[in-house]
């Protein structure tokens, strides 16, 4: 049976992020990720895992200014340093919480950088990334993120993330699959991660149109878990997507799975 994790930067949103951990484990999740943990103390979230009985398996590397709509800094050629110096902090907060991969955002493209430099110094950040989690036990994840979500991003279509895993040449360099992404740039879900599974480190999902749960869209979830089932694929699936309701409300796609398994 799939397995899925509670993603915490979009469910259970109306709660305070240290209070959804409870939450997430009350509605029958085993595992959680978000996006960051770098406003709380590593030990807040540690203790929140344990008490609820759960263990995180993803979060990312940092963005930049998010605020300021940065969303990574990997093909940043003038960011380097600071890129750097946040894989040394994500492997902090990483190692202290047991969190077995992290995802290496790309990055908006900025105006006027030749595609050629962005592409380098992509490339450049990603192998040192590899090699610096390698050596933690921690795998190194890309993720293509469509361009209509977010203008600009670097690394935007599964094909072209899977070139980068071929171009990098780094054993520790995976695929973070979400659904949700591909279905809105490429397509062809099931043949797909049929045929990249081996590249494949961790999933994610959300319907089509809305990024709302499952269900809610064009996309056959029963027959995708049946056939991610089959498949042979055991890594985590994290649900990073936005409730149409409450949470709890559209968690019926979940409640069927597990009946299901």
């Amino acid at each position: 049976m799939p397995r899925f994790a509670a993603n915490l930067s979009m469910l259970f949103t109306e709660l305070p992020f240290l209070d959804r951990f409870e939450r997430a484990a009350a509605a029958g999740f085993d595992a959680v990720e978000f996006l960051f943990p770098y406003d709380w103390p590593v030990h807040e979230i540690k203790a929140r895992l344990d008490g609820n009985g759960l263990r995180l398996v993803l979060h990312n590397l940092p963005p930049g200014d998010w605020e300021r709509g940065e969303r990574g800094l990997a093909c940043l050629p003038d960011r380097v340093a600071e890129f750097r110096a946040g894989v040394d902090r994500a492997l902090e907060y990483a190692t202290a919480l047991g969190v077995p991969q992290l995802h290496c955002l790309s990055g908006v493209e900025p105006a006027g950088v030749p595609a050629d430099l962005l592409h380098r110094t992509y490339l450049d950040n990603l192998r040192h990334a590899a090699e610096a989690l390698q050596r933690a036990g921690i795998k190194a994840l890309v993720e293509p993120i469509n361009r209509f979500d977010i203008p600009g991003i670097h690394l935007h279509r599964p094909s072209q993330a899977i070139a980068v895993l071929d171009e990098a040449a780094c054993e520790n360099l995976w695929l973070q699959y979400d659904l949700y992404h591909a279905q809105r740039t490429e397509g062809e879900l099931a043949a797909t991660l049929e045929r990249w599974l081996p590249r494949i480190a961790h999933l994610q999902i959300a319907d089509n149109p809305g990024r709302h749960e499952p269900g809610t869209g064009e996309v056959n979830w029963d027959f995708l878990f049946a056939h991610i089932d089959r498949i042979g694929y055991d890594g985590w699936i994290g649900c990073e997507y936005r409730p149409a309701q409450t949470t709890e409300a559209g968690l019926g796609w979940f409640r069927r799975a597990k009946a299901q398994a």
